[in-house]
């Protein structure tokens, strides 16, 4: 029998729509009396919890004006020359997408009385309008305070002559697994809804970026659930719902929420309107069985450097390639995506302590942290008669896809039966040298490509892998 092959999706809890215009039984063990904790660790209901914290949980609502096509020239099936041109453009002229607006739906929290709400990015991003709606009906217009793409956390405010009533940022770290937690949103524009469940997991990396560090969650959360507050049995915000795991788009218990202890450290900057990050300066990968063998190594706890950028406050303060960062400012680094969020939310011009392990011996050194500088979205081409779509690499890129080098053009996408795949170019290759000289960025791979003739050849340097190999590619 043919197995059929799961389709995961990662769905970002924001419900998107385009308008045309308890009692619990309690645990028996087998022959045994109920377990002593089991009643008293149950909650016989969240009745109170949510009477106090709903006033705090608002449901947000955006517009996009997405543009369209307008009233220009119409596009011919079979160019401009097309013998049925007149019958198109009488019958579907009418039909050419036109500016819409786009409504999404989303959650949020009051956290302080100056009106300020948390949210996701996703849910504020790019948004023309924003209105916030309370769960006793009355609305505000709100404005964007900042913004944090790679967290996805957004600050948003409003203001009002009455007074506020706000949730308490509690403290994710002293959440245990199999904790009860309390979801309140707005999933499918049904606001206020709240569900409960447990913590199923802690320090999850499901891959939306380098910061990953989510708490998994089986309390019921859908679309339009994103921003929303999750709760413990005190009423404290540990973390903010974000995404869930679906194969329909529905819940299935699998649910993923930011610890709120990231969105404090971020807050401060959030106020400002901007999120500037500390810098070390190294690539780090995961220590891996084989690695802790072949490095002597007592534990796989920390992060281990695969390299230095130059000139970095990592190279400037004596870190060396193979180093193992098992503390940053004296804070415990237990596994290699511990290190990104704790250096980056560090203050720029900070000085702090770095340990490290180095052929087995504990060292420390003084790194004064430099600023991360937010690089321009890095270009992407796609070269239809080579049969490839390239994108510029850049150390962002190359720390999020454990990329071995942060330099060159990363190979997207081959077509089949192109000259790319003859080459033997694949996806994550890396073209480093055209014809022995180096590739800088998309603009320049074009131009020297614009040079050859069809029919030459072009001699690339690739890294695969951590390897380096030639390839020649034909030109057509």
């Amino acid at each position: 029998m043919k197995r059929t092959a799961r389709k995961w999706m990662l769905i970002l809890l924001t419900l998107t729509v385009f308008p045309a215009g308890a009692g619990l039984a309690a645990w028996m063990a087998p022959d045994k009396a109920p377990v002593a904790w089991a009643a008293s660790s149950v909650p016989g209901s969240f009745a109170e919890l949510v009477k106090k914290a709903s006033p705090s949980v608002v449901n947000i609502s955006t517009v996009k004006v997405v543009k369209g096509r307008g009233v220009g020239p119409m596009p011919m099936p079979f160019g401009q020359g097309d013998p049925f041109r007149d019958f198109f453009e009488r019958f579907f002229r009418d039909q050419l997408p036109k500016d819409y607006r786009q409504q999404s739906l989303g959650t949020g929290f009051v956290i302080d009385k100056d009106g300020h709400i948390l949210t996701n990015n996703h849910v504020v991003e790019m948004a023309d309008e924003i209105k916030v709606k309370f769960s006793d009906g009355k609305e505000y217009e709100a404005k964007i305070i900042g913004r944090d793409p790679k967290t996805d956390l957004a600050l948003i405010q409003i203001e009002s002559d009455e007074s506020l009533k706000t949730l308490p940022l509690g403290d994710s770290e002293k959440l245990e697994v199999g904790d009860w937690v309390v979801a309140i949103g707005n999933p499918f524009g049904l606001g206020n809804t709240v569900t409960a469940g447990i913590v199923s997991a802690k320090y999850r990396q499901i891959g939306t970026g380098s910061y990953d560090n989510f708490i998994q969650t089986d309390a019921s959360i859908n679309p339009g659930n994103s921003g929303g507050p999750l709760l413990d049995t005190n009423g404290m915000v540990v973390g903010i719902n974000t995404a869930i795991f679906s194969q329909s788009g529905g819940n299935i218990g699998i649910g993923f929420a930011i610890p709120v202890n990231m969105a404090k450290e971020l807050l401060p900057q959030l106020k400002k309107g901007k999120v500037i990050r500390g810098w070390l300066g190294v690539m780090i990968q995961k220590i891996t069985p084989e690695l802790k063998e072949k490095l002597d190594l007592k534990e796989d706890k920390g992060a281990l450097v695969a390299d230095v950028t130059k000139g970095a406050p990592a190279e400037k303060a004596g870190i060396e390639r193979g180093d193992v960062i098992v503390s940053f400012d004296g804070k415990e680094v237990r596994e290699m995506r511990d290190l990104p969020f704790i250096a980056s939310t560090t203050p720029v011009g900070k000085e702090v302590t770095v340990v490290v392990l180095r052929k087995g011996e504990k060292r420390e050194f003084v790194v004064e942290v430099g600023k991360m500088e937010e690089k321009a979205e890095t270009k992407e081409t796609t070269e239809a008669d080579l049969g490839m779509t390239l994108k510029e690499n850049s150390p962002e890129l190359a720390e999020r896809y454990h990329l071995p080098v942060q330099t060159g053009l990363v190979v997207v996408k081959v077509e089949v039966n192109s000259p790319a795949a003859a080459a033997g170019l694949r996806p994550g290759d890396i073209l480093l040298e055209a014809d022995q000289e180096r590739l800088e960025d998309v603009d320049d791979f074009r131009s020297r490509i614009a040079r050859y003739k069809s029919g030459e050849t072009v001699l690339l340097l690739v890294n695969r892998k951590g390897g380096t190999l030639f390839l020649t590619l034909d030109v057509p």
